[in-house]
């Protein structure tokens, strides 16, 4: 059995099995659909998140550097009625939480993050290769 594909177009194929999530199991069903695109001058994340309100999220930066998205829906059952009862219900995103590592060139100081129409759209400017050289720490040898 041969394990490298043999095709003139090998390169997205390895990326692809690189990338690829079919042999996990989804730790969450309810896991909202996250994109990352990134383009020349920032990276962003899109989140699905139908029904949701930007209350319901909270975008930090956690004490490893990485970025932490989470959610959580607070639900009220302000007009419960007794006499209905569900026999399936579906729509139950409760908790979610994403932690994801920063490049390097993140400028982790201009992150913004907004909500509309049902996506969570976080905006991770890049920073420019001389301010990432300004950031570098020498340390001197004694």
């Amino acid at each position: 059995m041969t394990l490298i594909r043999r095709n003139q177009n090998w390169l997205p194929d390895v990326f692809n099995d690189l990338f690829s999530n079919e042999w996990m199991l989804k730790a969450n069903a309810t896991a909202p659909a996250i994109n990352i695109i990134e383009s020349d001058n920032d990276y962003r994340i899109e989140i699905a998140a139908p029904g949701m309100t930007k209350d319901d999220f909270c975008v930090r930066i956690d004490d490893d550097n990485n970025l932490v998205i989470s959610m959580e829906k607070k639900t009220e059952d302000s007009d419960k009625n007794e006499k209905n009862l569900y026999l399936r219900r579906e729509f139950s995103y409760s908790k979610f939480e994403q932690k994801m590592i920063l490049p390097k060139n993140a400028d982790k100081e201009k992150i913004a993050a907004k909500m509309e129409h049902g996506v969570l759209d976080v905006s991770i400017p890049k920073l420019k290769e001389e301010d990432i050289k300004k950031t570098m720490k020498v340390i001197a040898i004694s």
